[in-house]
């Protein structure tokens, strides 16, 4: 552990280590609180359906990613990421206040608006969260310094949805909501103060005035760095698969297991904290540094642990009676389902930490905010397009899970055209596995 948990003390990760923490959990807390209180109070705020209202904000809020993570890649390796990160926070500060006014004023056009300048701030501070790592961590330092980045990021997700579920169920006046919200704000951006400058790699750098077209003039120059775009199409596959999952924690719990809404935070949970224990586990079984045969390890895991959770899977529950979480854990099978769920997030772990700390590592210094972008941009476009495709295949008639097993045997195949791309990979695999 010596090349992990010390980072937290030391001023050059653990400052921007708690401002990153803080601006996950404030985003979950936001969104998830405004979606269960639009979905059990819709009446009091429009005449739109609960399902419009949750997939419209579900899209407003992954929309800036598309439109202005390019823009927000270029800001990043033109100006110090750690003055744009306190920047960054009081924008923050700024929309919760925003929001704070929707609630008084009970205007639903406000608190959307505010919902989609909290994904704008998500967007210009993802290259900031990546790219600022190589600034202040070794090379040696990266692997672990991810995995903290990583599991503190699932972790604060977690938190957030069950903290914004709790205010959104709780308090009277939604008010409180916003008010909490500027309260973990104004913490990021105390957090913030005392992140090390991150100087520019180009200053020089002329900003682009149409962000659409820098997209996919990101994306073109992305796909030209050797071995830098399959790995960025791996990270996106990763959300896309684990964006899939999570979406069907809710009517999988109900209609499937016949439990309540605590059978579906139990599912979160445990899935979540799966992801946060396999990027940890990273750093101890990378005894050199970076361990790219963690990737193929992880990606097997990612396929047979889908495949058990299909199989494990009862049929579906027929009774209209909702179950305490006390009985459904009588049942062996919801145990299996459970260990599942955590061995697929510790796999997703393994998968994801070390091509996030290659990605760093391949990338060129004065485009590295503009790759972390470029990435940004394709994993939002996967995960939209993983939903559509999940939504389509159910309304065919597919059971949830059968669309686990899809899901399996699609990344069993990406996984040997990903080895094929990259030798590399399942080279080190080998010799990892003959190490140990």
């Amino acid at each position: 552990m010596s090349g992990l948990f010390p980072l937290l003390r030391q001023r050059r990760f653990a400052p921007f280590f708690l401002t990153q923490f803080l601006g996950a959990f404030n985003d979950n807390l936001f969104k998830n609180a405004l979606v269960v209180l639009l979905t059990f109070r819709t009446a009091q705020w429009t005449t739109l359906k609960p399902e419009l209202l949750a997939n419209l904000a579900a899209g407003l809020f992954i929309l800036p990613f598309f439109l202005f993570s390019a823009s927000a890649g270029q800001l990043a390796d033109k100006y110090d990421k750690a003055v744009l990160t306190r920047w960054v926070k009081v924008l923050e500060m700024l929309i919760m206040g925003i929001a704070a006014i929707g609630f008084l004023l009970h205007s639903l056009a406000l608190l959307l608006a505010a919902l989609f300048l909290l994904g704008l701030h998500s967007t210009l501070f993802g290259p900031i969260k990546y790219a600022i790592l190589p600034q202040h961590l070794q090379a040696q330092e990266l692997l672990g310094g991810n995995a903290l980045i990583e599991s503190a990021t699932f972790v604060a997700i977690l938190a957030g949805t069950l903290a914004g579920s709790l205010l959104a169920g709780s308090v009277e006046d939604p008010w409180w909501i916003a008010a909490a919200g500027l309260i973990v704000a104004g913490a990021g951006y105390l957090a913030s103060r005392s992140v090390p400058a991150a100087p520019p790699p180009m200053p020089q750098l002329a900003i682009s005035g149409n962000p659409l077209a820098e997209t996919w003039r990101n994306i073109a120059f992305a796909r030209r760095q050797a071995g830098i775009f399959p790995i960025i199409l791996a990270i996106s596959w990763f959300w896309l698969y684990g964006a899939l999952f999570l979406a069907q924690f809710p009517v999988y719990a109900r209609t499937v297991l016949g439990g309540g809404e605590s059978s579906v935070s139990l599912l979160l949970a445990i899935f979540t904290i799966g992801i946060g224990l396999g990027s940890i586990l990273c750093e101890r079984l990378s005894r050199r540094g970076m361990e790219l045969g963690l990737v193929p390890l992880g990606s097997l895991g990612l396929s047979l642990f889908a495949l058990d959770l299909c199989f494990a899977t009862p049929t579906a529950s027929n009774t209209s009676e909702v179950l305490s979480l006390g009985v459904l854990l009588t049942q062996g099978s919801v145990w299996r389902i459970l260990a599942d769920l955590l061995l697929l997030g510790m796999a997703g772990g393994l998968f994801t930490v070390p091509l996030y700390a290659l990605l760093q590592l391949r990338s060129d210094a004065g485009h590295r905010a503009r790759i972390i972008a470029a990435n940004n941009i394709v994993n939002a476009l996967y995960m939209v397009v993983g939903a559509l495709a999940a939504a389509a295949l159910l309304d065919a008639g597919l059971s949830i899970p059968a669309l686990f097993g899809v899901a399996a045997s699609i990344n069993a195949a990406l996984a040997l055209v990903f080895c094929r791309q990259l030798p590399e990979f399942p080279q080190r695999f080998l010799a990892w596995l003959r190490l140990h």
